[in-house]
């Protein structure tokens, strides 16, 4: 069964991009593949008139212009309980910083450790995850808890595709700024919650997005935010974790996220948001995705290819070449694409690509890496 949404807005700067039903799996898979629909979520990031002061606080008037993102859910999306708490996000940027900004309900702010590059999602915490060329290798991962401790991270690909996170790396020039509404780490009373503001340099983000940084009038990035929330009670005065009584061990963290991921699990870049940018500052709302670019389905189709050929791996112990025993060609029906895929493949590797009217090739790879190339005119492969 497969599905296509035309675009349509849904607030100031907030869209909905086209979405497709994948088939289930056949066979046993060492890439768990995410469930419900392909929907990643739209937002147009509009440039700072001025720039912002990094305090927590979002009381610039360059804020008021910028649109919330809808409401953050579940990580697995429907599938997952409504969360407890309301979180949200606002994007700007100018010819420095990319902004981030976000409040969170907390009737408790808490917060241990002080470390910088600690494992912070051992506290609650905001993460902020941005793969810039979209081609689900080379990203970043910031997170923060609420006393301001920061853990960044490159990620050289996810970690299901043997991918390195290198933790000695650092946003050189990273400003944070918290503030809590309430009072942190003291159980005593009840806070209404707490908000961070993020500015992170161009000069460090163009690193993965193999072009110059700012990007230009409606380049496309994907990011995707989330939520860590633990559940915890107050025993003598002091926060403690929800324990499982059988094992002792705390009770699993809430993750909630703009963009559903569909498993409980940030490191799947193609479940990610897109963020188109705008030299407008807060103009009129625009789509993130043109009507007619059919390229994000596209890439969907063959990021299907991908599970399924790792799925193959898993059960034969090799990849295919050929693409009908994949069964996609209903997930990739009504697109201007050529199909089947061309698939060339090794005892442990295989590319494929598919061709597109328009000049673009799309190329997928074994290990998950999808990008775009154009042909040279004359080629032949148009009317395929």
């Amino acid at each position: 069964m497969t599905g296509r949404r035309s675009i349509a807005l849904a607030g100031a700067g907030l869209v909905a991009v086209a979405w497709m039903m994948w088939p289930a799996p056949d066979a046993a898979c060492d890439v768990p593949v995410p469930d419900g629909e392909w929907s990643p979520l739209g937002y147009v990031c509009y440039r700072a008139a001025a720039p912002i002061t990094i305090d927590g606080k979002l009381d610039e008037a360059e804020w008021s212009g910028a649109p919330w993102t809808s409401d953050f859910v579940d990580i697995r999306g429907d599938l997952g309980p409504t969360p407890r708490f309301r979180t949200r996000a606002k994007m700007l940027w100018d010819d420095t910083y990319f902004y981030v900004a976000a409040e969170m309900e907390e009737p408790h702010v808490w917060g241990t450790l002080r470390e910088r590059d600690s494992v912070i999602f051992h506290d609650n915490d905001f993460e902020v995850f941005i793969d810039p060329d979209g081609d689900t290798h080379d990203y970043y991962e910031l997170e923060v808890n609420a006393l301001g401790t920061e853990w960044d991270l490159l990620l050289t690909k996810p970690y299901r595709d043997s991918g390195t996170a290198i933790d000695s790396w650092d946003i050189q020039g990273l400003l944070t700024g918290i503030l809590v509404i309430g009072t942190l780490n003291d159980p005593s009373d009840t806070d209404r919650g707490w908000s961070i503001e993020i500015a992170m340099p161009w000069a460090v983000l163009e690193e993965c997005a193999r072009k110059p940084a700012p990007p230009e009038e409606g380049d496309v990035w994907r990011v995707n935010y989330s939520r860590v929330e633990w559940q915890a009670e107050i025993q003598d005065g002091a926060y403690v974790k929800l324990a499982d009584p059988e094992t002792g061990r705390p009770l699993p963290e809430d993750n909630w996220v703009w963009s559903p991921q569909g498993l409980v699990n940030m490191h799947y870049p193609e479940m990610w948001g897109f963020v188109r940018f705008s030299t407008a500052e807060a103009a009129p709302e625009v789509p993130v995705l043109a009507e007619a670019d059919w390229l994000g389905p596209a890439e969907w189709a063959l990021r299907l290819l991908y599970y399924r050929e790792r799925a193959h791996f898993a059960d034969e112990g090799s990849f295919t070449a050929n693409a009908a025993e994949l069964g996609l060609e209903d997930a990739v029906a009504g697109l201007p694409t050529s199909w089947p895929a061309e698939i060339a493949v090794t005892p442990s590797m295989f590319e494929a690509r598919v061709f597109a009217r328009d000049g673009t090739t799309l190329h997928i790879s074994h290990d998950g890496r999808l990008w775009r190339t154009t042909r040279p005119a004359g080629r032949g492969e148009e009317n395929r």
